[in-house]
């Protein structure tokens, strides 16, 4: 049980440090509410478990050919970019919504939450680094079977993560003046294009 817990706490570790996925996430609270929020969290931990599944069999290894760490960079840079624009765009929508109960669909957040966190490659170097850690010093104590267990634990902390942020932003949607509400929807559309910005830069030098 201790182990287990240790790997929660480890889930919940990866999906805490503020990012884009987590910026964009507090954007989608603010501006649809609580479901929207998570259901974007839930798209973006499919794409986590992707990376797991890719890892565990082996074709993280293909992250360190320079032609797909340029491919990588670029398209967070552009995926970045182009969501924190449209969100700085799209500020009126948050007072829409409180007027009219205006809401974009679910899908849409849940595609969005998978394709950020799939083209993002804070994300990609993540799982490449730690959770291939966490496979390497499981395998030297342990069976296949708690291999699995230790993943599932991860995946349970990430969800933890998940309905806490959803829990925070639809909160902050409930009792924050709109105002306040659309600077801190300003922020995290600029720590995306941030994000974005960064990616591009290192993908210039990867380039030359």
């Amino acid at each position: 049980m201790n182990s287990i817990a240790a790997y929660i706490f480890l889930g919940v570790s990866l999906a805490a440090p503020v990012g884009p996925v987590n910026a964009a996430q507090l954007d989608t609270g603010i501006k649809n509410g609580f479901f929207h929020a998570w259901i974007f969290g839930i798209g973006a931990l499919t794409a986590d478990v992707l990376y797991m599944i890719m890892v565990y069999f082996g074709v993280g290894q293909i992250i360190e050919f320079p032609l797909v760490q340029i491919i990588l960079w670029s398209f967070g840079c552009f995926v970045l970019t182009y969501t924190g624009i449209e969100s700085l765009l799209s500020l009126h929508k948050i007072e829409l919504a409180f007027r009219f109960g205006k809401q974009t669909p679910l899908r849409r957040s849940l595609f969005s939450g998978f394709f950020m966190s799939l083209l993002n490659p804070l994300t990609i170097l993540f799982w490449l680094g730690i959770y291939g850690s966490v496979l390497a010093e499981t395998a030297k104590t342990f069976s296949g079977n708690q291999i699995l267990i230790n993943s599932m634990a991860i995946i349970v902390g990430i969800i933890l993560w998940d309905t806490i942020m959803a829990t925070i932003s639809s909160g902050a949607r409930r009792f924050l003046s709109i105002k306040l509400l659309k600077s801190i929807s300003i922020f995290s559309s600029l720590a995306m294009i941030g994000f974005g910005v960064y990616f591009g830069i290192q993908a210039y030098h990867a380039l030359f």
